[in-house]
């Protein structure tokens, strides 16, 4: 389990203790149920990479709802992919490629529903930009309608190996991955994908 999921897991754990120990079973089950989900939730499951500099992996687990270029009239225009994670979805954030961060931008913003086209531009947010030896790709957390909270653990100058983490969304959010256009983009809308597994991209040859 992450480190930043202890405390919702702690405090409801504690109260049902306590109610437990007066008596308020009808009390203590739904903060059972509760510091139960809150484990579950932050889980932080162990992953095999891939092993391949020319590939970009999901930056994050749950269902694709984007693929687009930038400039729809351009055929050399960077494409975006974007990532809705669900309350369900693993919320660690991994590194789509392994580089340098070059540039960590934080945004205060609104916290529409992260599916909207939209979230990109008006919601909280924080950039990751992240150069490699062959690419340099985009990376944002993106706050969805429950999420209140965006760590990112890693900073500019740090550097990141392929699927490493290096941050999480607190509850349901998003996460886009701004490509450049050598990359040939190999998942659709509507595919769900795991985050340091899933292939999201590979340069092209």
């Amino acid at each position: 389990m992450l480190r930043d999921g202890i405390p919702f897991v702690f405090v409801p754990a504690a109260l049902a203790i306590a109610a437990l120990a007066l008596g308020y079973w009808h009390v203590a089950l739904p903060l059972v149920l509760l510091a139960a989900f809150m484990a579950y939730f932050f889980r932080n499951p162990e992953r095999q990479t891939p092993d391949d500099e020319s590939l970009v992996v999901a930056p994050a687990d749950g269902r694709v709802t984007r693929v687009a270029r930038l400039d729809a009239n351009g055929a050399e225009s960077p494409t975006v992919v974007s990532i809705f994670l669900s309350v369900f979805d693993v919320h660690v954030n991994r590194a789509p490629i392994a580089g340098e961060i070059t540039d960590v931008s934080y945004t205060r913003g609104r916290f529409v529903i992260a599916t909207r086209e939209d979230a990109s531009l008006v919601n909280e947010q924080n950039s990751l930009t992240i150069r490699g030896a062959r690419m340099t790709v985009v990376c944002r957390q993106i706050a969805g309608v429950l999420a209140r909270r965006i760590v990112c653990w890693k900073s500019a100058g740090d550097r990141l190996s392929l699927g490493e983490r290096f941050g999480l969304i607190k509850f349901s959010s998003r996460t886009d991955l701004v490509l450049p256009p050598e990359v040939e983009v190999s998942v659709r809308v509507g595919e769900k994908v795991r985050g340091g597994v899933s292939i999201i991209g590979r340069l092209r040859a």
